[in-house]
């Protein structure tokens, strides 16, 4: 069974930092590219950043380039985000996904996590 929990969302103020964490099991975690998708409220689904399987390459939205920082550590089978200079407009939901091959391009993200509420106020 693939199971994949997202961990370290919360209230922020804006210009702050978070580390989100999702923790893999129930697959071969490595040979699985993964990533980051938001859900603000009453918004659709928003892509965020994808790593490939060896965490040699990551993809960025636009609107968080340079913001945040994807990283992978396949020894734990973990997925982290990093989120510096956290904006209102950062305020989501964020899940973690696996996709459906070790690469980034084409990918499709066939399992989900139930994710983890970020929300950036003052």
């Amino acid at each position: 069974e693939v199971q994949l929990v997202e961990s370290g969302g919360g209230l922020v103020q804006p210009g702050r930092s978070l580390r989100l964490s999702c923790v893999a099991s129930g697959f071969t975690f490595d040979e699985y590219a993964v990533g980051w998708i938001r859900q603000a409220p009453g918004k659709g689904l928003e892509w965020v950043s994808s790593i490939d399987w060896s965490g040699d390459r990551t993809a960025y939205a636009d609107s968080v380039k340079g913001q945040f920082t994807i990283s992978r550590d396949n020894a734990k089978n973990t997925l982290y985000l990093q989120m510096n200079s956290l904006k209102p407009d950062d305020t989501a939901v964020y899940y973690c996904a696996t996709g459906n091959q070790p690469g980034l391009s084409g990918i499709i993200f066939a399992n989900w996590g139930q994710g983890t509420q970020v929300t950036v106020s003052s």
